[in-house]
């Protein structure tokens, strides 16, 4: 899977019309598609009837990422061997100690990095706490100020503003696009989502990092909607510190662990907030004074949770062969695709893309805002976006949405077929041509 071949356009017209032209369409790209096959390292719904619509279409992967065919004997065999009959043996004879910085050496190719610069543990709520709190220790003397995206999944806010209070700083909430020009001398650091959750955009990376460097700023990304959808590329654009979950594109199952990395020129002057025993340089000295480990191992705190650890490592096992490259020329041609089919199957003015047309600035899902002119609810006010949700997963399309206006679709290349792709739209279109309309009343 080394070479990656174009897909078809996805303007082209063929004789067909309506929706078979479309599903034509999908036929052709899904035959094209490289990754085609990977699709059945998952465990999925038979491919779609057309006819009955019976099976599911999944589009929630940037929430939770499907099941890996792998994970469930290997877990098996982690409970009845490992655990069953080794039992404490295994933190050695069955590499239980080493699997943190072992299964961050499997994610870092996904997000751009070279061995022994991530390491997995804990959640992304605790490791966004210890990447700020440690970055604001290597800032330099003076400093005043944590920026924030102002577009965060509020989460990474709450944290920041918590780190701040702790250490005397304040929090300046800034959209990505202008953090290049609010940067200033006295900011420490700056925490900015890759992706952001509500519109699917994509912010530059590259470009924000070398804006804060150059104001002495340490850069701190938040990689939970694009690790495992597109490249990253940490080392190439010197990123301080980063940041995921493993839950969603990734597919390491609810709850997953998520994953740290520390820069390598940085790790020596990392100090974590939370010091635990897994990160001492002797943990079974029991010393009460603490003497932290070298390199990477300075993110671990605790007792690794070695069953969703574990989980996660057999379900990295579907990325087998598969190059994140190959991985984004897909999910461009998806979300292109889908947006032609929301355009073809949806009457017009009934929902707009949030998600960015020129894929410069497009992450992996899709966002439609649900249009003012549908029916709103009894008491007015609300576009009815939650109950057209809850109408497609009735029908069998399975997205999420966001209050209070947005329909959000996730395409995970690995599994994301283009027919799941035209089948999401033209439900989309079935269940929006049926609302009412605000201004006549009447049914589209």
């Amino acid at each position: 899977m080394s070479e990656i071949p174009e897909f078809p356009e996805t303007t082209g017209r063929t004789e067909l019309s309506g929706d078979r032209e479309q599903a034509a369409r999908a036929a052709e790209l899904d035959a094209a598609d490289p990754l085609a096959a990977v699709r059945e390292r998952f465990v999925l719904d038979p491919a779609p009837d057309h006819a009955s619509g019976d099976t599911d279409v999944y589009l929630d992967g940037n929430s939770l990422g499907v099941l890996p065919r792998g994970v469930s004997d290997r877990i098996a065999d982690v409970i009845t061997r490992e655990w069953g009959q080794l039992r404490i043996r295994s933190w050695n004879e069955s590499g239980w100690w080493t699997a943190p910085e072992r299964i961050g050496d499997k994610i870092a190719p996904l997000i751009g990095a070279g061995p022994g610069r991530v390491v997995v543990g804990d959640s992304t709520s605790v490791n966004i706490f210890k990447a700020v709190i440690g970055g604001v220790r290597m800032a330099g003397k003076g400093c005043t100020e944590i920026l924030v995206d102002a577009t965060t999944f509020p989460t990474d806010g709450y944290i920041a503003r918590s780190a701040a209070r702790m250490t005397g700083l304040a929090v300046r909430p800034v959209e990505p696009a202008r953090i290049a020009d609010e940067v200033t001398e006295r900011t420490a650091l700056a925490l900015v989502n890759h992706v952001d959750y509500r519109t699917g955009r994509l912010n530059d990376l590259p470009g924000i990092t070398r804006a804060l460097h150059s104001a002495g700023a340490l850069a701190v990304w938040d990689l939970c909607h694009s690790a495992g959808a597109l490249p990253v590329g940490l080392d190439a654009h010197h990123v301080d510190l980063a940041v995921g979950c493993t839950y969603k594109y990734l597919n390491g199952g609810p709850g997953a662990p998520a994953y740290l990395y520390i820069r390598e020129s940085l790790q020596e002057r990392f100090e974590s907030p939370l010091p635990g025993w897994n990160s001492h340089a002797e943990p079974f000295a029991m010393d009460p004074s603490y003497d932290p480990a070298a390199g990477i191992l300075r993110g671990r705190v605790g007792t690794p949770d070695i069953l969703s650890l574990l989980a996660l490592e057999a379900a990295l096992e579907a990325w087998d062969g598969v190059a994140i490259e190959e991985v984004r020329t897909k999910s461009l041609a998806l979300t292109d695709f889908f947006l032609e089919c929301v355009a073809a199957y949806v009457p017009p003015g009934r929902v707009r893309s949030l998600t960015p047309s020129d894929h410069q600035w497009r992450g992996s899902q899709v966002s439609l805002a649900c249009s003012p002119q549908l029916a709103v609810d009894r008491q007015g006010g609300t576009p009815l976006a939650g109950e057209v949700m809850d109408e497609l997963i009735r029908r069998g399309v399975v997205g999420d949405f966001r209050h209070p206006d947005v329909l959000r679709f996730g395409f995970t290349p690995l599994y994301t077929s283009f027919a799941d792709a035209e089948r999401a739209a033209r439900v989309l279109g079935e269940v929006l041509g049926a609302l009412p309309d605000v201004e006549s009343g009447a049914a589209g």
